[in-house]
């Protein structure tokens, strides 16, 4: 065979190792459009599953973040504390997220940083066991895959839910076909910023009315599971020397019992933690005026109540754990003239 065949033969199998590798890449790049396509965007009219990942694209390092339910990010202003102490902080929080959910998430977050102040909502301790995917999937899908989204997801899982399907999204959601709306057209690639720095912003006014009637519990003591991933928190704070707050923030429902708060009493005076009820102290210290400042009739607080619950802890930040005013940094500055024109044309219109 001559120099010239040799060649040749040679040109060929490197064209033909390529097509199947320009071949392989076109199928995975297809693949991943469909994905992105079929996965659910969370935008629109359910938007708190697009709450996990704005985290990424946030400005500076937070001094405070806030990890927990419903009742932090919809009930603590972050605007408000920016303007009022400049402080920067961030709520990595979810529907019914749970306390292992927000073990894992804080566990992610300091992969990236390290705030001086974390404030945990306990609501969730409530819950001692899984409770649905479709809230799993919310809190979940938005994290950047690492060990602490491995074990969040591991920790969550209801019955019938595999790991495999959050590896490969496309397995889970492959028969939403008939279920595409224009709204997964619109956002296949790119989506809308939902929060103000983890704070879901609500305008409406529906005032407090009469609450159902707490039931009775069948065990006054939260469960062995909640209760362990509350002690690798505070072990995790302490370790990376972050004070740790607890909060119960001041919505009215679900019942919050005082077989609860105790146990929340005590453990705080355990571990050297400080521990607010900030129902004890909503109307008389923090200033809320259930018939205004909730936007669903005392669940969660609305803007001008997110905004009072944050004036008031931010103070608590600012004296008792010296958070200082991260004012002055130029890049931060712009980012945040961005946020609060953001949010005052979503209050104001």
């Amino acid at each position: 065979m001559s120099e010239t065949e040799v060649k040749q033969k040679k040109d060929k199998k490197i064209a033909r190792v390529a097509l199947v590798l320009a071949l392989l890449v076109a199928s995975g790049l297809l693949i991943y459009a469909v994905d992105l396509l079929l996965r659910p965007k969370y935008m629109g009219t359910v938007t708190e599953g697009a709450l996990t990942a704005e985290y990424y694209e946030a400005e500076g390092r937070h001094q405070v973040l806030f990890v927990g339910d419903c009742e932090v990010y919809e009930n603590f202003s972050t605007v408000q504390l920016w303007r009022e102490y400049g402080i920067n902080s961030f709520i990595r929080g979810g529907a019914q997220q749970l306390v292992w959910q927000s073990y894992y998430l804080l566990e992610d977050a300091l992969r990236y940083e390290t705030p001086d102040v974390v404030v945990f909502n306990v609501l969730s301790l409530m819950y001692n066991e899984p409770q649905n995917e479709a809230y799993n999937r919310m809190a979940l899908d938005g994290m950047r895959w690492s060990a602490s989204k491995w074990n969040a997801i591991k920790a969550s899982m209801c019955e019938g839910e595999s790991m495999i399907d959050y590896i490969f999204p496309l397995l889970r959601y492959h028969s939403r076909w008939n279920e595409l709306t224009s709204e997964d057209f619109k956002y296949w690639f790119t989506k809308d910023t939902v929060s103000f720095n983890g704070y879901y912003l609500r305008t409406e006014i529906m005032p407090a009315g009469a609450m159902p009637p707490a039931k009775p519990l069948a065990d006054p003591n939260f469960g062995g599971y909640a209760m362990a991933y509350l002690d690798l928190m505070t072990e995790l704070c302490q370790e990376k020397g972050i004070k740790l707050v607890l909060i119960k923030s001041p919505s009215l429902y679900p019942h919050w019992y005082e077989e609860w708060d105790a146990q929340m009493v005590e453990y705080a005076k355990a571990h050297g933690l400080l521990y607010i009820n900030m129902l004890d102290i909503a109307e008389s210290e923090i200033g809320i005026d259930y018939n205004v400042d909730t936007y669903d009739g005392g669940l969660h607080m609305n803007v001008t109540g997110a905004e009072k619950c944050a004036s008031y802890l931010g103070r608590i930040l600012v004296e008792k754990y010296g958070v200082v005013s991260a004012r002055g940094d130029e890049k931060l500055e712009a980012y945040w003239a961005e946020v609060e024109k953001r949010y005052d044309e979503a209050k104001n219109g």
